[in-house]
């Protein structure tokens, strides 16, 4: 490829938008550039998992009960999903520089009034707006780290983000508990500070400006999409809590849910100017990568939802040890990112994506084998598998999602993904807090069931009362034994369902098309949209 001269510019200001020339041939210190996007990134993604840890503290801080500052959560979760899908139009609208750099501003800010709020409305409303600037971050960083980089470096580029991605989850808990007890839990939003400061000065002098699109807003469309999907992530944050369908307020978030999406779908096929280019959504690759990214989510968040409660509470570790044993799967997930970017393109991606959902599915089947009496070795061990799992499968998905489809479409792409992916986490996690609900209540009724005079050598259960004090207090430590093993008889259950949904997806790994050779290559002239 003949060599192109870059336009000059003063140090400090980004390059022009300019369609003549690809993106990642403007990009002057390409890897300051990618570690201000991941910076940018991680922040955002460790911000999903690391205020949880802090959530009793601000519940005593801010004079809330243990039902209202859930809300902390909540607000997060349904910001995110309203604002995630409009990503694509904001950024063809404004520019996808000016957009990134004001989510990341906009995040900042929000961080640290999160950290000042006072009262839980004032927290509440601070993190819906940090939920908004958030749900722009992930799918810009994505499609910038394509972007900046040739075709060739694709892989790489996703490796790198994938990354960030996937051990920003298990890192979060970690930093939130050290914070937490070393500090205050308002440092866990405060931290955002300085590391916002320094990704955001990096953006401001490296990221290049795009070329903006007049593209007309279909308000209609995202009316009903985010309607729809705000009182999906309502009923499924709030359906435990409710005892799901015998609430009328989970039938009515049900009701609007399904009636809001099944209107955005109509909307879909039949409008002359929908949200989302309906070319690509007949990618097939991109669809199916969104399916897989439910599963992604389902596997990833919904273990990391059970496993902390699980350690901390059945086995008794103390907080920061529990984090330390689950980052383990950081190390699996980096090993086998590094490995899946050197094997695309020597081999067939959906061998990748196939083998690494058998893996994670193993992985799960070791832990649906633990029992109380083990100690940390078999915790590291399928963590360890099951990071090399996720890492197998994350790089390929995302490489060939955006194998096939237009450059222009990749920030929609990028939002589409991980909108399916906070989905998917949410779904899981409200299924298995479900599951492991009813299966313990189920469990325990076994247990006691086999409690008879003959199970104890030194006290009859059913003359325990005779004992005065002792005998209730024997009788108390007898339960809540039956109360810790009916748990982890629950918690097994859980990983045996997971098991089995991760491999039923392996078979979908046929509807994958990879991409033909130099079909990448061929539309890297279209980079700069």
């Amino acid at each position: 490829m003949a060599s192109r001269s870059l336009p000059r510019r003063s140090p400090g200001t980004a390059l022009p938008a300019d369609d003549s020339i690809p993106l990642h041939e403007r990009v002057r210190y390409r890897g300051l550039l990618t570690v201000a996007v991941m910076g940018a990134s991680v922040m955002q993604i460790l911000d999903t998992t690391i205020a949880n840890v802090a959530i009793p503290h601000m519940q005593s801080s801010l004079g809330a009960t243990s039902e209202t500052v859930n809300w902390v959560l909540t607000s997060y979760i349904i910001a995110s999903a309203i604002a995630m899908p409009i990503t694509g139009w904001l950024a063809d609208r404004i520019g996808r520089r000016q957009l990134f750099l004001a989510a990341v501003f906009g995040f900042i800010l929000a961080s640290m009034a999160c950290g000042a709020a006072q009262t839980l409305e004032e927290m509440v409303a601070f993190r819906f707006v940090q939920g908004i600037c958030a749900a722009f971050i992930g799918p810009l960083s994505q499609s910038v780290m394509l972007d900046i980089n040739p075709p060739e470096r694709h892989a790489r580029a996703m490796s790198i983000w994938g990354m960030g991605i996937m051990i920003g989850p298990i890192l979060g808990p970690i930093f939130g508990g050290w914070l937490t007890e070393s500090a205050n839990w308002r440092w866990v939003f405060y931290v955002n500070l300085p590391v916002g400061v320094i990704t955001l000065a990096m953006m401001w002098a490296l990221l290049p400006a795009t070329k903006k699109a007049n593209r007309k807003f279909d308000l209609f469309g995202f009316s009903m999409l985010a309607l729809g999907l705000a009182a999906l992530q309502l009923m499924l944050d709030r359906g435990a809590h409710e005892d799901w369908f015998n609430s009328v307020e989970i039938w009515i978030e049900l009701g609007v849910a399904i009636a809001c999406l099944w209107m955005f779908i109509i909307h879909m096929f039949t409008a002359r100017a929908p949200l989302f280019n309906r070319k690509m959504l007949a990618d097939r690759n991109l669809v199916t990568a969104m399916g897989f990214m439910i599963v992604v989510g389902l596997v990833m968040f919904a273990s990391m939802a059970l496993l902390p409660p699980m350690l901390q509470r059945l086995f008794g570790w103390p907080v920061i040890d529990t984090g330390w044993v689950l980052a383990v799967r950081g190390v699996g997930i980096l090993a086998s990112m590094a490995i899946a970017g050197q094997l695309l393109g020597k081999i067939d991606a959906r061998w990748l994506v196939g083998t690494g959902l058998a893996i994670a599915g193993y992985s799960l089947w070791q832990m649906s084998h633990w029992s109380l009496a083990m100690g940390m070795q078999p915790v590291v061990v399928s963590g360890l598998v099951q990071g090399i799992g996720m890492g197998l499968i994350f790089i390929p998905l995302n490489t060939m999602a955006f194998a096939t489809i237009p450059p222009q479409y990749r920030t929609d792409g990028a939002s589409l993904l991980n909108l399916f992916r906070s989905i998917g986490a949410s779904v899981g996690i409200s299924v298995v807090t479900t599951l492991l609900g009813s299966n313990t209540q189920t469990s325990h009724q076994d247990l006691v069931s086999h409690i008879t005079n003959s199970s104890f050598s030194l006290i009859d259960p059913s003359t325990a009362d005779r004992f005065g004090i002792a005998g209730d207090t024997v009788m108390a430590m007898i339960n809540a034994e039956i109360n810790r093993q009916a748990a982890m008889i629950a918690y097994l259950d859980n990983f045996w369902v997971m098991m089995w949904v991760t491999l039923a997806s392996v078979p979908l790994v046929i509807l994958l098309r990879p991409p033909k050779p130099g079909a990448a290559t061929a539309s890297a002239a279209d980079m700069g949209h």
